[in-house]
């Protein structure tokens, strides 16, 4: 009894004193969030889960969705996520399973001789089974903090999984509004070039017939090849492009091609409803901010479970015999034995591991928080670029579209006078060079605008917001 007591006494000094030199937590500075968005006018301010669900299906493309739907079932690089996700669901699983007893059969027979000099033997066979049983208390939460820690890095996991889809549907987005773009600047190059065929044989003939000399020919000509030259490079951006997008949706080269043909596409337009709601909306929808959350919470509980191991741990274990000389008696009740140990152990010395441990787990806490600011002051700054490139883009478009229009008539009318000889040829080259300057403006333009859009609704976190 006397022993017992001192044992009890000396683990409630080693408590005491390893209560006392616990890590010393960082000093965490809560950032402040902005109560609305700087550049957001011309955008209501409501509640976006509406406009953020299936945000590409606002665009009314019927080939977009289907390439992103796709590219959701498809692509390797999301289905390899979705695998770490049953990864770290089993790891979890495995934590679990400490907190409960574990059980252990054992069955045996052992054979001996006896009096073996006498000139006379006999054996013996001694037969045994046994039931074992063993039980660690988690006294001071050590497993239960190993199983929040696993429980938060399952929430990482799936979050980084709606942050794959989300990247991945905005990347195919943009590579098809990219697509798109180049076809339609196609189309306007062959039309410049048909146009400048017409000038060109219309020089060709004003030459032969003495109203002028091989100048404007030669310069109808240059300008004619200049704009043919165009047309090889356009091509090789549109092939890169439905390459890029058959490898996003897990196909091989040129399996979409006869999906992506242009016949009459045109760049997808972004609604103009789009409600974006408040920052904090924001960072509870983003899957990346959630996910640098999930890795904090992970990291908090680690330091605890690194924490607990200076502190003395209770294991139980027990036995439940069977052992007969005879195996027809082996289960008999008479047979039956019994056994149950109760030990409890503390660190002592260990050169400083347990201490480096703790302070090794610390500073990791350390880094997953300031992680978790980086990410939130990225949502934050990713979210007002992609509302000043929605503003921005929108003005440059509207200066642009009565830019071209005034453009097109200029050249119209620069090619009829010219018809009729009021004026030289440089003045339709110039016209020409204007125009068609102006339209790939415009074009440019019109993608940049939608790529605004895309990227403002992946800031915004659209697609995979919480319980989605």
């Amino acid at each position: 009894m006397k022993s017992a007591c001192t044992l009890f006494l000396t683990h409630l000094a080693i408590i005491a004193l390893a209560s006392c030199a616990g890590p010393s937590p960082f000093v965490r500075t809560p950032t402040a969030l902005p109560v609305s968005w700087k550049n957001a006018a011309n955008f209501p301010t409501a509640s976006p889960s509406r406009d953020l669900s299936r945000w590409w299906q606002r665009f009314n493309d019927p080939t977009l969705n289907r390439l992103i739907s796709e590219a959701l079932a498809q692509n390797p690089d999301l289905a390899s996520a979705s695998a770490r996700i049953r990864e770290s669901r089993a790891r979890r699983d495995a934590e679990i399973a400490p907190l409960f007893p574990s059980l252990g059969t054992s069955a045996s027979s052992n054979s001996r001789a006896t009096n073996p000099s006498s000139g006379f033997s006999s054996e013996n066979t001694n037969y045994s089974a046994g039931l074992d049983a063993s039980w660690e208390i988690d006294l001071f939460g050590r497993q239960r903090s190993l199983i929040q820690a696993a429980s938060a890095n399952l929430g990482t996991t799936q979050e980084n999984f709606y942050s794959a889809q989300a990247s991945l549907s905005s990347e195919i987005a943009i590579a098809y509004t990219n697509l798109r773009a180049t076809q339609a600047g196609l189309e306007i190059l062959r039309r410049n070039v048909a146009t400048r065929e017409e000038t060109y044989n219309l020089a060709n003939w004003r030459q032969q017939a003495g109203e002028s000399d091989s100048l404007e020919s030669s310069q109808a000509l240059s300008s004619l090849e200049q704009a043919r030259a165009a047309i090889p490079s356009l091509e090789q951006a549109a092939a890169r492009s439905r390459n890029l997008l058959a490898l996003l949706c897990g196909r091989n080269p040129g399996s979409l091609d006869s999906l992506l043909t242009p016949s009459g596409k045109s760049i997808p337009t972004p609604s103009r409803s789009l409600a974006i709601g408040i920052p904090a909306d924001t960072l509870r929808q983003r899957p990346d901010v959630r996910a640098a959350g999930y890795s904090l919470l992970a990291a908090a509980a680690s330091t605890r479970a690194a924490d607990a191991l200076r502190y003395p741990s209770l294991s139980l274990s027990g036995t439940l015999g069977l052992s007969s000389l005879s195996s027809r008696k082996l289960f008999n009740p008479e047979t039956a034995t019994a056994g149950a140990i109760a030990g409890i152990s503390s660190p002592i010395f260990d050169v400083g591991r347990i201490r480096a441990n703790i302070q090794g787990a610390d500073a990791a806490e350390e880094q997953a928080y300031y992680a978790y600011r980086s990410t939130v002051l990225t949502a934050l700054s990713e979210t007002e670029d992609a509302l000043i490139a929605c503003r921005r883009t929108a003005e440059r478009l509207a200066t642009l579209e009565k830019a071209t229009a005034a453009a097109r008539e200029a050249d119209t009318l620069a090619r009829l006078r010219y018809d009729t000889g009021e004026i030289d040829f440089l003045t339709v080259l110039d016209a020409q060079r204007s125009l068609l300057s102006l339209e790939d403006s415009l074009l440019t333009t019109r993608a940049d605008r939608t790529i605004a859009f895309i990227q403002l609704y992946k800031a915004l976190g659209g697609g995979w917001s919480s319980g989605s």
